[in-house]
Formats: C-alpha cells, structure tokens, sequence
C-alpha cells in the first residue's frame, strides 16, 4: 500500500508525534522513509536572512540536528532532507520528486493552539496525494 513515506517535521512536538506515526506505518509496511525539515524563510523575511548568513546558517543547522536524531533513534533506515523556503511548497515537490505514496505531518508546527496550522492545512488542501496529520 505504501512504498515510500515523507515525514515533514519542524522540531515541534505535533512533529514528533508525526514521526511516530511514520515509523510506525513505514514499519508495517516496509516502506522507505523520508524526513524532510524546511527552514522557513518567510518567518523570518528572506530579506533579513540574507543581510545575516549567520542567522540561516544556525536555523539549518538546527534542521540538521532535527533530522540527525531522527535517523539516530529510528529502528529503521530514513534518507533525510534539508530544504529552504516555504514549507509547505517544499513538502509538496520533496513528495513529488520522491514519489512518495503519503505525508505525514504534525497538525501544527512551533506555535501554539489547537486548530490545523497553516503549513499543514496548505499541505492537505494542495498535496496530490493522501497526507495523515498527527
């Protein structure tokens, strides 16, 4: 049913359940898994961004850590991906270009509240393909 699985994450904890998840399934179904954390340069302005390479360079590499415990603590095998830009249009071409048979996500990302977040709701609405929030 499923051959290859995106996991998007942010660090968040919505996030981590979102992996849970994915493991999960990418273990009952033998499945590749994928980790993919955007960095997300409307946040901060890439205006700003730019003016400070120090700045993008420490958001990156808190994406790197993200998907280092990741792949540290998963009894499986996950090809991880670091991206900047929109997060939601980063998770859609990384599920495209991997083919990828689902998404699974967190609803929500770093802020707080309990309706869907933004990104997740964007990925739900435009993704071409089936996404579990979690």
């Amino acid at each position: 049913m499923y051959d290859t699985i995106l996991v998007a994450t942010d660090g968040s904890e919505p996030a981590d359940r979102a992996i849970d998840h994915a493991l999960d399934i990418a273990s009952t179904f033998d499945a590749t898994l994928h980790a993919l954390f955007v960095v997300d340069t409307r946040r901060y302005g890439n205006t700003m961004l730019e003016d400070s390479e120090a700045t993008l360079s420490d958001l990156n590499e808190r994406g790197r850590d993200v998907l280092s415990t990741i792949e540290g603590e998963a009894a499986i095998n996950v090809t991880t991906e670091l991206r900047n830009g929109a997060p939601h249009e980063q998770i859609d071409a990384y599920a495209r270009e991997i083919d990828a048979d689902l998404i699974v996500l967190g609803h929500r990302g770093l802020t707080s509240g309990d309706e869907i977040g933004s990104t997740a709701e964007r990925v739900v609405r435009y993704a071409e393909r089936p996404v579990i929030t979690a």
